[in-house]
């Protein structure tokens, strides 16, 4: 099931941490732009941790998984490198 996702009109990168930015860190690990992407190729909503809403568990393009801890992955280092697009 592939449909074109709506394309991004802009893209910036963060200066620090945030949910955002370790939400689309955790896309963009999985080979994925955002959320708006994953919904659109998949067809479904990411698996997210009960307590705080981070994403478990995303599935790549190739079908092998990625699996995420409940606490921060994004370390200070990586928050320049993610990608935050806007619609």
């Amino acid at each position: 099931m592939t449909t074109i996702a709506e394309q991004p009109k802009g893209m910036t990168r963060p200066k620090q941490w945030s949910q955002e930015v370790e939400e689309n860190y955790r896309f963009q690990l999985a080979g994925y732009r955002d959320e708006i992407e994953y919904k659109s190729v998949k067809g479904e909503t990411p698996n997210r941790w009960p307590e705080n809403g981070y994403i478990k568990k995303l599935q790549r393009k190739d079908g092998l998984f990625y699996y995420f801890n409940r606490t921060r992955e994004c370390e200070d280092k990586d928050v320049p490198r993610t990608k935050m697009y806007t619609y």
